[in-house]
């Protein structure tokens, strides 16, 4: 075979990301509403509370804080996008 028959696989791919990177901003606070409604059944003692209280709110915490990091990425991500759109029409009027 000749080497441009062969394919490449020595490129380095991504690793898969995590379950919540492509959450969006509704998803996102869709998990946060989720984190406060497990927080809230855990506060009223609810059927499947665990026996120790803390470790309920604990697993509560960590939806929330899920949901505010992917919140506050997409976020991020999408000012970070108007800015570069922005500047970039700046510098192309400039050119003009």
């Amino acid at each position: 075979m000749a080497d441009k028959d062969v394919e490449q696989t020595d490129q380095q791919g991504h690793a898969p990301g995590a379950w919540w990177a492509d959450l969006g901003t509704w998803g996102a606070v869709a998990t946060i509403v989720l984190g406060g409604v497990a927080a809230a059944w855990v506060t009223f003692r609810l059927p499947g509370t665990p026996e120790n209280l803390a470790s309920g709110y604990y697993g509560a915490a960590k939806v929330v804080a899920i949901g505010l990091v992917a919140v506050g990425g997409t976020l991020l991500s999408r000012r970070r996008a108007r800015t570069a759109a922005t500047t970039e029409e700046t510098s192309e009027r400039e050119r003009v």
